[in-house]
């Protein structure tokens, strides 16, 4: 009954559409945070710590959870000790999407078609460690063998893209995104240091709100050349203040001079900042992810001692609607809207987002889109939440599906445990009698959302 061929699909409709029309989709993972370098120089891993449980902030939030000791999740502890200590954890996960993850890509990589426990982790280390020290299961052998096509990772604006020039000369498509992030949070102790690297990354000094913005935009250029053709921000929330250039000076020159900002000034920056970039985007043909109510760093402790992107992240509940559809009816206004992906760390925000969205739509099939089910979210329950939300409150047929997300390149039956849902959830309908039982329409929609969306919305460098 476990993880069997039609695991998922409850009718014979969902298992027509999965295994006809979703299963054979290549993958277009056009978010996630795998590193270049490591992509080109294709060493293989160690063991399988080192390619499943390094990075892996999911796991690590579980394993404390459950009582591991930090030396286990990200100290100094021998490698298959940590392994052993995630095996003991997931045994206790039932229901969460890391149990169904953890053992598809056993099945799906390795071929290891045994559950994953305490009892059987001596074993599977030494499977799937064999494995990994063959070059099918380097870097790139494990993008080729689970058949994804694209990848676009998560990259800063002073980044060389040294490792993306060198896969371009080899025809490995892996894209870089541009993540300002740095450059938006004015607020953080490290700003100042930046402002220099990044003056140094475009050659053009930076003393004021222009020529910071003048600076980015060099290096937008820069990443297009590169085959950019995504940037990517993430934010808690929009100021709803009216963009005002003159206010946005006037907080640069504070934040040199050392003074303390206040919230409004921060979220003004980072908002009128936001809107100057979305322009150069328009300009550039490329599409602009929003990540939003993210909350970081909540646990302060964690973040002194292991510093972020370790676990101490949640889910934001901020005012949301009011700030956004000022940003966008600002870029609208002035032609310089372009495509865009919004993004809710909180599912609460699922339908402002997707009304919203349809005030704007304009030009191109589903400009603006609902982002898929993102993070905590990325879930059974919550890619299904994602899903029927926008088919209710917008087009479904538009949507570029599921991406990754991801720091592992042994994520990728991800792409298949959403396909699996998007499936069953369309064959629902059609049992219900609100759609018809027309495979091959159906299909195609399957198809699409697997896989043609997405390489028609982004437009990659052929």
């Amino acid at each position: 009954m476990f993880l069997t061929d039609d695991f998922i699909l409850k009718n014979s409709f969902a298992k027509q559409l999965y295994h006809g029309y979703a299963k054979k989709q290549p993958i277009i993972d056009y978010h996630c945070h795998l590193d270049s370098k490591e992509i080109f120089e294709d060493q293989n891993f160690t063991n399988l710590t080192q390619a499943w449980l390094a990075g892996d902030h999911y796991k690590w939030r579980l394993m404390r959870a459950n009582g591991v000791a930090e030396s286990l999740i990200t100290g100094d502890a021998d490698d298959y000790e940590k392994f052993c200590a995630w095996a003991q954890t997931l045994e206790a996960c039932i229901g969460n999407p890391l149990y169904v993850w953890t053992n598809l890509e056993l099945k799906r990589i390795f071929g290891i078609d045994e559950r994953l426990t305490l009892a059987n982790a001596a074993s599977i280390w030494e499977k799937a460690n064999q494995q990994l020290w063959t070059k099918e299961f380097s870097p790139r052998g494990l993008i080729k063998k689970m058949a994804v096509e694209v990848i676009c990772t998560t990259d800063d604006p002073i980044d060389s893209l040294t490792y993306h020039q060198k896969l371009a000369e080899e025809s490995f498509a892996v894209y870089p995104t541009f993540r300002p992030d740095k450059a938006i949070n004015l607020q953080n102790s490290e700003f100042p240091a930046y402002l220099k690297q990044l003056a140094i990354a475009a050659s053009k000094e930076i003393t004021s709100y222009q020529t910071l913005v003048e600076a980015l935009t060099v290096r937008i250029s820069y990443f297009q050349q590169q085959g950019c053709r995504l940037a990517d921000h993430s934010l808690s929330r929009l100021g709803e203040e009216a963009y005002d250039v003159a206010a946005l000076e006037a907080i640069f020159q504070k934040r040199l001079t050392t003074e303390t900002l206040t919230n409004e000034e921060i979220r003004q920056f980072q908002t009128g900042l936001l809107i100057d970039l979305m322009r150069q985007y328009a300009k550039q043909g490329w599409t602009a992810q929003l990540h939003l109510m993210a909350t970081r760093n909540n646990s302060q402790k964690l973040f002194q001692q292991r510093g972020p992107d370790s676990g101490g992240d949640a889910m934001g509940d901020d005012r949301l609607a009011r700030g956004l559809s000022r940003t966008l009816a600002q870029l609208q206004a002035e032609s310089l809207l372009p495509k865009t992906i919004l993004y809710s760390l909180n599912p609460k925000d699922y339908p402002v987002l997707t009304a919203l969205m349809g005030a704007f739509q304009e030009e191109c099939k589903g400009k603006l889109q609902l982002g898929s089910a993102w993070w905590f979210n990325d879930t059974y329950s919550g890619m299904r939440h994602q899903l029927t939300t926008l088919a209710e409150g917008g087009i479904l047929g538009n949507f570029v599906g599921m991406l990754t997300d991801s720091r592992s390149f042994l994520s990728y039956p991800r792409h298949e445990y959403f396909r699996r849902i998007l499936c069953q959830v369309i064959s629902e309908w059609v049992e219900d009698g609100q759609l018809p039982a027309d495979e091959m329409y159906l299909g195609q929609i399957v198809a699409d959302i697997s896989y043609h969306n997405a390489k028609t919305y982004f437009d990659f460098p052929n």
